[in-house]
């Protein structure tokens, strides 16, 4: 069993894992920065240490944090997702002090953290991949002669790269000669490798992947997927389960490859195969995430399953709690990251002190977060602040539903994305369910809104009506 865990990460998702602790009955231990001494996960976990002034440091010291965790009596850690939770160090160092890391073994991390090894297994294992090298590149020269090979448009990419970075769309040789250094240069400073790989690019293509679990006891089940397309610049912005876009068909296939790309690498825990879908409805295999997503909230809201809980029976050897033909869906389901960004500045991020946050309630509604009113958000962290989740019986329901919750969160004191989001919703291609992953690109026009939304207006003008009064 276990008894106790150590939450290695913050902000809303380590609050999140606390929460699924609590449930369970078992305590919970957070870190945090001097950055982070006033944060909320800080504040609901049954107990929290720090782990230096660094704001950075601190989060990435796996050593640090192992310690950390024996000292303090946890029997596990959970890495949420960023920090150290794709890093085969922590579960390396875990399993060496005989604590139980919430996630896959660390070769497996390692193998599919890897782009080139992660492509060869999936080649081996049967599911299509784009067209590319077949190892890393040596230089230009050599991603020359495969682009020409394969056929322009290509995409350079970091071997070990994540999170939307270490990636160059290339038209021609021209541009491919240009972004090369470049994404040697990113892959060395984001990843510590410059290592790079060239492949096929699939052009507007749509951004589907698939949530499965996997336990010690050779089960792997899949929970339908998720579709990722609204996104800007590789980062995904919105999300939606299940993907309006996918006909039963084309839902089972997807699925069914997300499997057998977990059984092929003997996956445990839960992960995330992504693919991407072109014009011809062909799916190609992109990365396999090893660890928890930020969106996995839109597969609990359709599914009814808790992710995390299920994360902690399988590190803790149990058998995963339903079969495959026990997890159906029910509804649409959409999460919206609201970053501290402002979009019609080149979504420039928005730090500061949070003047007032009300988080919108009602049937359907869920917010996850780690702010509060008076609360600073630092600038040394992902912008994200707040993640809602809206649910509705039917694709119509939740645009409807999705408007009214983005209307009724209140976030004063830095700029955010709602009033973007609130321009996408009521687009007509956004709206009948027809997008893909050029649509922020494609549509310039829906960065020209206005910055008040409706409840704001009467805000204003019963202001300016009580300021007359007073100056009678």
């Amino acid at each position: 069993m276990i008894r106790k865990i150590l939450i290695a990460n913050r902000g809303e998702i380590a609050v999140r894992i606390a929460r699924a602790c609590a449930e369970m009955g078992i305590k919970s231990v957070a870190i945090y920065t001097d950055a982070d001494r006033h944060a909320l996960h800080v504040k609901k976990a049954d107990e929290a240490y720090s782990v230096g002034a660094d704001p950075m440091q601190g989060y990435l010291n796996a050593h640090t944090i192992v310690n950390l965790a024996v000292a303090s009596g946890c029997d596990a850690i959970h890495p949420g997702y960023g920090f150290l939770s794709e890093n085969p160090l922590l579960a390396e160092t875990c399993q060496r002090r005989g604590i139980r890391f919430i996630g896959p073994s660390a070769e497996v991390i390692r193998r599919m953290g890897d782009k080139v090894e992660a492509r060869k297994a999936m080649i081996a294992a049967g599911l299509p991949v784009t067209p590319g090298s077949e190892g890393n590149l040596a230089g230009v020269e050599q991603a020359r002669t495969i682009a020409a090979q394969i056929g322009y448009p290509v995409m350079l990419k970091a071997t070990n790269g994540g999170g939307g970075r270490g990636i160059r769309q290339c038209a021609d040789d021209a541009e491919l000669l240009r972004n090369y250094e470049r994404v040697v240069s990113e892959a060395s400073k984001a990843f510590g490798k410059p290592e790079v790989f060239v492949e096929k690019c699939i052009v507007a293509p749509r951004h589907i992947e698939v949530q499965v679990l996997a336990d010690a006891h050779g089960n792997v089940v899949h929970l339908f997927e998720r579709d990722c397309s609204i996104q800007r610049r590789n980062q995904k912005l919105i999300e939606i389960a299940p993907s309006p876009q996918l006909s039963p068909q084309q839902r089972q296939r997807v699925c069914t490859l997300a499997v057998e790309a977990a059984r092929a690498v003997g996956y445990q825990n839960a992960g995330t195969v992504e693919f991407l879908l072109d014009a011809q409805g062909d799916f190609y295999f992109m990365e396999m995430n090893t660890r928890l997503q930020v969106e996995h909230t839109i597969t609990e809201t359709i599914t009814g399953l808790d992710i995390v809980q299920e994360q902690i029976r399988i590190a803790a050897g149990e058998p995963l709690s339903m079969q495959q033909d026990g997890i159906s869906f029910r509804g649409f389901a959409a999460e919206f990251r609201i970053n501290a960004e402002d979009p019609q500045n080149s979504f420039l991020p928005s730090f500061g002190r949070v003047s007032r946050y009300y988080a919108p309630g009602g049937p359907g509604v869920r917010t996850d977060a780690a702010i509060y009113t008076g609360y600073v958000i630092p600038p040394y962290y992902d912008s994200m602040c707040v993640k809602l989740t809206a649910w509705a019986l039917d694709w119509e329901a939740l645009i409807a539903r999705s408007r009214r919750a983005l209307n009724d969160l209140s976030l004063s004191g830095v700029k955010t994305t709602i009033p973007y989001y609130l321009q996408i919703l009521q687009h007509p291609a956004f709206r009948a369910g027809r997008f893909d992953t050029t649509f922020v690109d494609s549509h310039p026009e829906l960065l020209a809104y206005s910055l008040r939304r409706p409840h704001e207006n009467i805000a204003a003008a019963i202001s300016a009506v009580i300021a007359a009064q007073a100056g009678l």
